[in-house]
C-alpha cells in the first residue's frame, strides 16, 4: 500500500494485530466521522464534530431527563393484540416479539411520573427502535391515561416524541383513532390551565407529529431532528418542485413558527425545568441545576446509527 506516495516495503510491514473488539467504532451518518463509542457515549450520543444528535431508547431518555431513582412506570403490562391477524413478509405478532427482544420493551412507549429538578412530572417517551415509535391501540391509551392521570393530580406533562412511522397500520383504523383520542386527551388537560411540554427527536413524523406530538404549549426540538407529517423525498415526488435546504429540519421548523425552541442535549433537562417552573410558578428555580447527573447516567451506552 502506497505511503506518503511511495510504495511500502513489504518486509517492514506488521503483522496485524489480533483479538482487537468488534464494535468500538461508529460512524456519524450526518459528517461521516468514525467516532470512538466511549467518546459519543461521554457526549451523550452527540456527535463531537457536527453535533448530529444519535437515537437514544427510552431508558436513556429516561435517565437523561428525570432525577435519578424517581421515575415510577405506569401501565407497565398493557400489550397489542393483532385482531387483523396481520400477515407481511412478517406477522404483526412477529414483528412484535422481534423489537421486544431488540429493545428489552413491551411497546413502543414507556410513561409514568417522575421528578426533574425536584419538580413531579407526568412523562411519557416514545422509542423509534420499536416498529419506528409508531402509534398503535397501546401507545395511544398509555399516553391518554398519562395525561388524564396528570389532570387529576394536577401535574405537569413532558412527552418526548420520536416516531418515523406515525399511526400503526398493522392496527388499521385502531391506530388512527389514537390520533383524535390522545389529541382530545390534551385539549381537556390545557383547558384546565396545566402546562404541557413537547420534546420532538429525529424523526417525529406522520401520525404522531399530526396529533399530540405537535399540539404542546411549548413545543422543542432537539437539533437537525426530521419533523412533519411526511418526508421530504415524498413530497419532492409529488408536486415535482425541489425543497429549500433544510425542509422538515429542526431549524427550518423553528424560521417558520411551527416549533418554539431548538435545545441542544446536554441542555435540555436544564430548560424544560426552568419552562416548568415559569409556568407553574412565574419564576425561575433558585439554581439551574445543570445535566452532570444524566449524562453520567447514560455513559454506558453503546453508539447507534
Amino acid at each position: 500500500m502506497p505511503l506518503f506516495g511511495k510504495p511500502a516495503d513489504p518486509r517492514s510491514e506488521r503483522p496485524r494485530k489480533r483479538g482487537i473488539p468488534a464494535g468500538l467504532w461508529t460512524k456519524c451518518p450526518d459528517c461521516e466521522r468514525a467516532i470512538f463509542n466511549k467518546h459519543l457515549a461521554d457526549n451523550l450520543m452527540v456527535c463531537p464534530r457536527c453535533s448530529y444528535h444519535f437515537t437514544l431508547g427510552a431508558s436513556e431518555r429516561i435517565n437523561l431527563l428525570l432525577d435519578s431513582g424517581s421515575f415510577k412506570e405506569r401501565e407497565p403490562n398493557l400489550e397489542s393484540v393483532d385482531f387483523l391477524s396481520f400477515k407481511g413478509p412478517k406477522t404483526y405478532t412477529e414483528k412484535i416479539a422481534e423489537d421486544r427482544k431488540i429493545t428489552g420493551l413491551k411497546e413502543a412507549c414507556v410513561t409514568g411520573t417522575g421528578r426533574m429538578d425536584g419538580v413531579t412530572v407526568a412523562f411519557g417517551v416514545t422509542d423509534s427502535r420499536f416498529i419506528m415509535g409508531s402509534m398503535g391501540s397501546v401507545v395511544g391509551e398509555k399516553l391518554t391515561r398519562l395525561v388524564e392521570h396528570a389532570h387529576e393530580e394536577r401535574l405537569p406533562v413532558v412527552i418526548v416524541s420520536g416516531s418515523g412511522g406515525g399511526a400503526r397500520m398493522y392496527e388499521s383504523v385502531l391506530s388512527l383513532m389514537q390520533m383524535a383520542k390522545t389529541s382530545t386527551a390534551i385539549a381537556r388537560y390545557q383547558k384546565a390551565g396545566r402546562p404541557y411540554i413537547s420534546v420532538l427527536t429525529n424523526p417525529t413524523m406522520a401520525g404522531v407529529m399530526a396529533s399530540y406530538a405537535s399540539l404542546g404549549d411549548l413545543v422543542i426540538a432537539e437539533p437537525k431532528a426530521l419533523l412533519g407529517f411526511t418526508g421530504p423525498r415524498v413530497i419532492e415526488q409529488t408536486i415535482r418542485q425541489k425543497l429549500p435546504p433544510g425542509f422538515q429540519r429542526s431549524e427550518f421548523l423553528l424560521e417558520h413558527g411551527l416549533i418554539d425552541m431548538v435545545v441542544a442535549r446536554r441542555d435540555l433537562k436544564k430548560t424544560i425545568s426552568q419552562l416548568l417552573h415559569y409556568l407553574m410558578n412565574g419564576q425561575a428555580p433558585a439554581k439551574s441545576p445543570s445535566a452532570t447527573a444524566g449524562q453520567a447516567r447514560i455513559a454506558g451506552s453503546k453508539g447507534r446509527a
